[in-house]
């Protein structure tokens, strides 16, 4: 035990498998733990290298073995996978994230605080919410359609069905059927107090945060994506650059490049033929084709949330 100097940690819900070598690489540790032998385990251990794939409750384990003195080092799974000698099973999982924590070059994910989390689930059931209201709000529509009571698409029209559900003289519906669409509106009721509830807590955290303040000045950045961003963003330094962190949040320029061919097949891009000079991808000006600007703002404003985390 005195040797282990890097572990390779495959979490688990119940059974989890640890992989742990000495400086040379020789294979010290190799076994399963229950949960409740996780940390006994790791306290009994001299502070050493630990790894983990980035994955349902690694930062929970991250922050509670970091609390113990060892050093927590989390990756991207997809990083972990070619380290995977033979067939995929806990053991060999283990064996490869201990090999993936001690090259040099592989990338980390910073560990996210208990702040952070907490805002991300104020998101993510928020989100949850806003589609179980979405999929009410389709039924009742539905429902009332087959007995031919319809209303204008919209918030306004979703009210004037449950006015009429709500009519006792309304001869169209059975009694049957209007318990049961009355029930989806009281369901929708509640669940537009929960959002409502929930976009109030979000506001209190943006409020609290002054990284959250300081994204919220940027154009076109408000309260919900400046939580979010914050929230998501364990560490911003681990991005390279702004461009870095647009494609990883998904905002990325507009691509209007052909690769530098002239022809795509017969047609351009167009759809139409192309004898014009080959088409690269520009940064901002006016596009020689269609003629109109093309501003690279997505990556000015990635660069400018990047600086502003």
């Amino acid at each position: 035990m005195q040797a282990v100097m890097t572990v390779g940690l495959d979490i688990a819900k119940s059974v989890f498998q640890i992989h742990g070598v000495d400086a040379a690489g020789n294979v010290i540790v190799r076994r399963q733990l229950k949960r409740r032998y996780v940390l006994p385990f790791f306290q009994k251990l001299p502070a050493c290298l630990i790894g983990m794939e980035a994955c349902a409750s690694s930062h929970h384990w991250s922050r509670e073995l970091t609390a113990l003195g060892h050093t927590v080092r989390l990756m991207p799974a997809a990083y972990v996978k070619p380290y995977v000698k033979r067939q995929k099973n806990d053991a060999a999982d283990a064996e490869a994230i201990c090999e993936a924590v001690s090259r040099a070059n592989m990338q980390f994910v910073p560990t996210k605080t208990v702040e952070q989390q907490s805002c991300l689930l104020l998101h993510r059931t928020r989100h949850l919410f806003i589609r179980q209201q979405t999929a009410v709000i389709n039924a009742i529509r539905a429902h009332l359609a087959e007995f031919g009571i319809v209303a204008p698409v919209g918030r306004n029209g979703v009210e004037q069905l449950l006015d009429v559900v709500a009519d006792t003289s309304e001869k169209r519906l059975s009694e049957i059927a209007r318990a049961c669409v009355l029930a989806l509106g009281a369901q929708l009721r509640t669940l537009k107090v929960q959002i409502l509830n929930f976009d109030r807590q979000i506001m209190a955290w943006h409020r609290s945060n002054e990284a959250s303040r300081r994204l919220d000045e940027i154009p076109g950045v408000g309260p919900a994506l400046a939580t979010a961003l914050v929230a998501s963003v364990a560490d911003p330094k681990a991005f390279r650059s702004g461009r870095n962190f647009s494609a990883w949040i998904g905002l990325v320029p507009k691509q209007h490049s052909s690769g530098g061919k002239d022809k795509l097949g017969s047609i351009s891009k167009q759809g139409r033929s192309l004898s014009a000079r080959p088409v690269h991808g520009r940064r901002a000006g006016r596009h020689p084709l269609c003629q109109r600007s093309c501003p690279a703002e997505p990556r000015t404003r990635a660069s400018a949330i990047s600086r502003n985390i």
